[in-house]
């Protein structure tokens, strides 16, 4: 590979996606102007991340640019221009909450942005790969309308319906649902990304995450569930709950395998297609089971209160059916288990916590 582009390249896929992609590429382009650290404030900053791949990835260069910036984007892609072999866009404001306070720019980022770089790969660079990294909220709450079950330690689909073995498919509709604000911009932006693979032709893919996590995630109250949580266990911070008696279930996939999930779509890209992707039903964790294995791994307690406000649009029972990605992609398998992905965060974390902290 010649170039490779990456937005969002200190958040947590795109950092793994740079130390990924820059031993297969020339060169690495990052783009990441810390918008994450204006979403939720210094402790969520993306800079940590941003000097630590300059210092260590030599053929990684970085550009401060704001993907909103038409004329800053349609300027690094005509500077690359057919160099580009592979766009990974993960670049997004990604918090429900806040969508809603700010909706023009959540708006802006999430759809605009995308917008911005799926014509300017048309214009300048229209045999590279694309891959959007979209989210399971675009869904929106049509999952809590089924069947769901109450037990001791979490809720889970009844086991009669046809989707409670695998998961959610990409079959289920977006419609007829709230979304969240948040969710709705994803939407949009799902939808364009489909739509110059199967309009244009560009080798478009979409890969709707669950939980995406790591030790890479700058977690904070409003975004990244596991890495906020085990900081808040090691650290001794409070941690709230909000809702559904803490038994709301997530698959969560590990960064590193959804970015070699990346590398298999881009040795045999397709146009236009969507993947809901995440640990499926091998790889997930009630709040309240989460909150038992951090405490064992940190050794620690967690200073944690409940509420009984629900985040709007939140799911209480997510699992993803990853059985079309595997179908496409049979080589690919998840590495992670759930106790394997805490405990990578935890060892990583460490460190950079207790620094932050002194």
């Amino acid at each position: 590979m010649k170039t490779v582009l990456v937005t969002g390249s200190g958040g947590l896929i795109g950092a793994q996606s740079v130390r990924h992609f820059a031993k297969l590429a020339d060169r690495v382009i990052g783009v990441d102007n810390d918008m994450r650290a204006y979403f939720f404030g210094p402790e969520a900053s993306t800079s940590w991340a941003v000097d630590d791949l300059s210092t260590s990835t030599p053929n990684y260069e970085h550009r401060s640019l704001d993907i909103r910036d038409r004329d800053a984007v349609a300027a690094l892609f005509s500077e690359l221009n057919t160099e580009i072999d592979l766009v990974i866009h993960t670049a997004a404001q990604p918090s429900h909450d806040w969508a809603a306070k700010e909706p023009f720019t959540d708006f802006d980022v999430n759809a605009g942005g995308t917008l911005n770089l799926l014509e300017n790969t048309r214009l300048h660079a229209p045999d590279a790969t694309f891959i959007f990294t979209s989210t399971n909220k675009v869904y929106g709450d049509t999952p809590n309308r089924l069947p769901l079950i109450e037990t001791e330690s979490r809720w889970t689909l009844d086991p009669s319906h046809e989707w409670a073995e695998f998961g959610f498919p990409e079959e289920m509709s977006i419609d007829n649902s709230t979304h969240s604000i948040f969710g709705a911009s994803k939407v949009a932006a799902d939808i364009l990304t489909q739509e110059y693979g199967r309009y244009f032709g560009l080798k478009t893919g979409v890969f709707r995450g669950g939980c995406l996590t790591g030790p890479g995630h700058s977690g904070a109250q409003l975004h990244g569930f596991l890495a906020y949580l085990m900081r808040c266990t090691a650290v001794g911070e409070h941690y709230t709950v909000f809702g559904y008696n803490g038994k709301q279930v997530r698959d969560n996939i590990h960064a590193d395998d959804l970015v070699r999930a990346f590398e298999a779509f881009h040795s045999n890209p397709r146009a236009g297609e969507a993947y809901n992707i995440g640990g499926g039903p091998a790889v997930n964790c009630s709040m309240k089971e989460a909150i038992v294995q951090c405490q064992e791994i940190a050794g620690k307690e967690l200073q944690h209160s409940y509420t009984d406000d629900n985040r709007i649009g939140d799911h209480i029972w997510w699992v993803s059916d990853i059985r079309k990605f595997q179908r496409h992609f049979p080589s690919f398998e998840l590495q992670y288990d759930i106790e394997g992905i805490l405990r990578d965060i935890y060892e990583h974390g460490m460190t950079r916590w207790e620094t932050a902290e002194a």
